[in-house]
């Protein structure tokens, strides 16, 4: 068997981590995982031939030759891996997780160290078992500083991912519902995420906070705090001061206020800049150039995105959803003055025996602003199909498509959101 140590001596030659027998560039390391509809190390001999130096599997029955490192578990073996370079490099880890705003947290984060160091972020969401070590595989030792995503869909889930990664700073962005097929509960989801704070609390390590987060702030004892919100005593404080669309918001920081105009849509973003202009200032980044990152920073992936287009202005959030997400993106739409408002959405996923009650309160929540606004509603999905028979809905996203292609939408403000398995950027083009 291959030991770790031995596994790390090939890796620091090697170009690049793979685990993707398509995609093997000359010299890498190919790691043949398994899933639960196919098994890597079928694949090992093909990836060798593409290009990989050596292919890392847990089946003696494909081994040829020295190319190929045989572990007990290919996946625990990346696992150990990642966390053995860590421990080597040494370097500041900050771990980013949350129910919403996670992804735009790390974004923003990294936009701002990178303006005065060398830093390694997560790409993309690759923030799971897989993700999190092919992330920290990526560290040199030029980088400063690396900022780690962490997303959980089970109990248990952080705990690994922390495990791997051994954080020295975290921050859990806000607890809320999502996931609660895979959580049972509310609590289990706060628990869950918490597991990043039980980690930090054994390691001496410090926790970037939203100080008026009541739900966070009950499970921070024995740990260092760096907070941030919207009440003064604060290591930053911000004030919102526009959102018709996009943010605007001040900041300040040791008696210094600064004044930043965003490309973000929604006022729940405020906190999300003001986690990332914390955790930049805590590592003597100059407001200055915080202000400016954040400014600069434009959201990707249908993350609260406006896009206009010959008919219609778009407020596009399809890449998730969950009940708490989605209040706050209904909230902030209905906040703003705009013309013409249309809803667009789509089923939450993953909510489990919760799911029909939670559609039920968001259908509830539009049929109230229905009665004192001028707002149309569009649902689609089997939950939204039950619970808003007040509304047009649609069985699925092709329904929906089909009926604005033959009733197209004009001069309108649309706000677009469901979970990524609704697919509801289909619509964009009918738009």
């Amino acid at each position: 068997m291959t030991t770790i140590e031995s596994l790390y001596d090939i890796y620091k030659r090697c170009t690049v981590v793979t685990t993707d027998s398509r995609n093997c560039p000359q010299g890498s390391l190919f790691f043949a995982l398994r899933g639960a509809t196919f098994d890597g190390n079928r694949f090992a001999a093909q990836a060798l031939d593409a290009g990989s130096a050596y292919a890392v599997v847990d089946d003696a029955s494909v081994v040829k030759d020295d190319r190929y490192l045989l572990v007990d578990n290919v996946l625990r073996a990346l696992q150990e891996l990642a966390r053995f370079h860590r421990r080597t490099l040494g370097l500041p880890v900050i771990a980013i997780t949350g129910t919403n705003g996670k992804t735009t947290t790390k974004e923003l984060t990294a936009a701002c160290l990178a303006t005065t160091y060398d830093i390694l972020a997560t790409e993309g969401n690759l923030n799971n078992a897989i993700g999190v070590p092919l992330t920290l595989l990526r560290l040199r030792a030029s980088h400063r500083i690396a900022v780690v995503e962490m997303g959980a869909s089970h109990p248990g889930d952080i705990r690994e991912l922390v495990d791997i990664a051994e954080p020295d700073y975290g921050i859990i962005t806000n607890v809320g519902k999502a996931h609660l097929q895979g959580f049972g509960s509310f609590e289990g989801v706060v628990a869950t995420k918490c597991e990043l704070y039980d980690f930090l609390r054994r390691r001496g390590g410090k926790v970037f906070l939203h100080g008026e987060n009541a739900h966070l702030s009950a499970r921070v004892q024995g740990l260092e705090t760096i907070t941030y919100g919207t009440t003064e005593g604060q290591f930053v404080s911000g004030r919102l001061t526009a959102c018709s669309p996009y943010l605007s918001f001040t900041f300040t920081h040791d008696g210094h206020t600064s004044a930043v105009d965003t490309h973000l849509i929604g006022g729940y973003n405020l906190y999300n800049a003001l986690a990332a202009a914390t955790i930049a200032l805590y590592f003597g980044v100059p407001q200055e150039k915080i202000a400016a990152a954040v400014a600069a920073y434009e959201p990707q992936n249908r993350r609260s995105q406006l896009m206009k287009t010959a008919r219609n202005t778009l407020i596009v959030d399809a890449y998730n959803a969950n009940p708490t997400s989605m209040t706050a993106a209904l909230d902030n739409f209905f906040a703003m003055t705009l013309p013409h408002k249309v809803v667009i959405l789509g089923d939450m996923g993953e909510l489990g025996a919760d799911s029909r009650e939670e559609h039920r309160k968001i259908v509830a929540r539009l049929r109230d602003v229905r009665d004192v606004r001028d707002v149309r509603v569009l649902l689609a999905g089997k939950e939204f199909s039950a619970a808003g028979e007040a509304f047009t809905c649609f069985p699925d996203t092709d329904a929906l498509v089909a009926y604005l292609q033959a009733n197209p939408l004009s001069d309108s403000t649309v706000l677009i959101k469901g979970s990524r398995s609704m697919q509801l950027e289909k619509c964009l083009n009918c738009l």
